[in-house]
């Protein structure tokens, strides 16, 4: 029998045909190929999509979970792109949070640090930025008054215009916004505070929090205290002991 017969053989050892060694190799490349970390390609993500020309809506996440992305609109459906097809794409989306004064105070958090600056306290368009030449945009009068929920969401998530997207306001706290928005156009009957919810320079629970757009849990903080002897600090020596002591 010849040599070329078997491949990677070696005294003591099995023999191993060529073509069985070729075809695990093919078995293996292909299908590792439609895996991916991200979940792109997986026909798990298809539970949660209609099927093309199918009147049924996608199904919504269970209640109380996270999604995979930690976004209600993952990239991979909907681009980051400021083109008007692409925030009207997303006009139609339902507006999750109602309004309530929680969901108010929130949004007039976020409004107030990163939109007031150009749309004014009071969403009139005559923020500071204006004094330098940006084009004030009202928000309680003209075409945003026509604006859906999903579309303000769109623009705040995308941006448009001379208007950057404003991704730093996390998924959730979008839609405060776009209730502080209307509770500005005098919708919902609540009376809104127009002002700054702080000073600068305040802290705490006037600015906004850790992230919630993953299953993350906070790290506890655990104060020095080396009267504790289960935490190990550096002693001056430079080595390590319990509690402080050499």
């Amino acid at each position: 029998m010849s040599a070329d017969r078997f491949v990677g053989r070696r005294a003591g050892q099995p023999r191993v045909p060529g073509r069985a060694v070729a075809l695990l190799s093919l078995t293996l490349g292909l299908g590792g190929c439609p895996w991916f970390t991200d979940f792109k390609e997986q026909p798990s993500i298809s539970t949660w999509e209609s099927a093309s020309g199918d009147s049924v809506p996608p199904r919504a996440n269970p209640m109380h979970s996270v999604p995979i992305t930690g976004v209600g609109v993952p990239a991979f459906v909907v681009s980051y792109q400021p083109l008007p097809a692409t925030l009207d794409s997303m006009s139609g989306l339902r507006n999750p949070t109602p309004m309530s004064e929680a969901s108010l105070a929130n949004g007039r958090m976020h409004y107030q640090i990163n939109c007031a600056v150009c749309h004014g306290l009071a969403g009139q368009g005559n923020g500071p930025a204006a004094a330098f030449g940006m084009p004030g945009f009202p928000l309680t009068s003209g075409l945003a008054l026509g604006r859906t929920d999903g579309f303000i969401y769109a623009i705040i998530r995308n941006g448009r215009g001379l208007m950057p997207n404003y991704n730093r306001i996390e998924d959730m706290d979008r839609w405060d916004v776009v209730n502080y928005i209307r509770a500005l156009q005098g919708a919902g009957g609540f009376t809104v505070d127009t002002l700054p919810p702080g000073r600068p320079g305040q802290t705490g629970d006037l600015i906004p929090g850790p992230t919630r757009v993953a299953p993350t849990r906070p790290a506890p903080f655990v104060p020095p205290d080396s009267a504790r002897r289960d935490i190990p600090t550096l002693a001056p020596s430079g080595s390590a002991t319990p509690g402080g002591r050499q």
